[in-house]
Formats: C-alpha cells, sequence, structure tokens
C-alpha cells in the first residue's frame, strides 16, 4: 500500500519529536556533571555561532541572487525601452513594468546587505558592553553616554 505525501510529513514529525526528546533526556543526564555542564556550554556557544554565520551568509546569498535578478530586469529594462523608442512596442506597459521589476528586486537585494551590516554593528557595540537588549548592558549604555558627553565625544 503506498503511503501518501501526509503520512510521510507525519512520520517524519514523530521521529523529529523522538529525537527531540532523546536529545532532552541526554542533556539533563550531562547537566547533572561539571564536565557535562561544560561540554553543553561549549556545544551551545558553537551551535549558537554556527547560527549567525549561517545567517549572514543566507542574507548575503538571497542578497546577492536579488541583485542578480534586477541586473537581468535591468537589461529587459533597456531592452523594452529601445523598441518603444523606435515604435516596436505596443505601449509602455512592459517597460514600466521591468522598471518595477529592477527597484523592487533592487531594494530586496541591497536591504538585505544592509541587515547584515546592522547586525554586524548590533554585535560590535555589544562585545563593547553597552548592549541595549540588558538591563546591565542598559546602565553601561547610559553610563558610557554621560562619560561621553562629559568629556564632549557625544557626536553632538
Amino acid at each position: 500500500m503506498a503511503t501518501g505525501y501526509g503520512d510521510r510529513l507525519r512520520i517524519f514529525g514523530q521521529a523529529a519529536r523522538t529525537i527531540q526528546r532523546i536529545l532532552r533526556v541526554a542533556a539533563r543526564m550531562l547537566e547533572r556533571s561539571r564536565t557535562g555542564r561544560a561540554v553543553l556550554a561549549a556545544i551551545r556557544a558553537t551551535a549558537r555561532s554556527f547560527g549567525r554565520v549561517l545567517h549572514q551568509l543566507w542574507l548575503e546569498v538571497t542578497g546577492f541572487m536579488f541583485l542578480a535578478m534586477a541586473a537581468i530586469g535591468a537589461m529587459a529594462g533597456i531592452r523594452e525601452y529601445g523598441k518603444y523608442q523606435s515604435g516596436h512596442a505596443a505601449g509602455p506597459g512592459r517597460l514600466a513594468l521591468a522598471v518595477c521589476f529592477t527597484v523592487s528586486f533592487t531594494w530586496f537585494g541591497v536591504s538585505s546587505f544592509w541587515r547584515v551590516k546592522r547586525k554586524a554593528r548590533v554585535k560590535t557595540v555589544c562585545r563593547d558592553g553597552a548592549c541595549p537588549v540588558s538591563a546591565a548592558g542598559d546602565a553601561a549604555s547610559r553610563v558610557s553616554t554621560a562619560r561621553r558627553r562629559a568629556v564632549g565625544h557625544d557626536g553632538s
């Protein structure tokens, strides 16, 4: 008897939950010893670091793909503009569509790279001890801002 797509998804979900339970039990057992806690801390730190790098890579790859598609749209727009100028086009609709496509995909690509840059900047600020996320970081940020103003380096 053939299994359907829904059956495969249900089986995959059950297997994923079983693996998650096994890993949770293993983590609890490891947390009981000092060495186990150190190993778990190392695994979590490594996974967090890899996750950040993979997210940055994802943003950069998608940004590049959007910019590549925008370049293709720009070439199509140039071709349509030539047809429109020579009178071979039925109207400006295809030219307008190519321009809208190019502008929107350029925006998607550029904003993806801006997100990478913004995340790197936030990470640098947090590394300096002025992380805006935690209460301690807020206090450190206020103190460092007050010190900069007292010295005259507040940017104004």
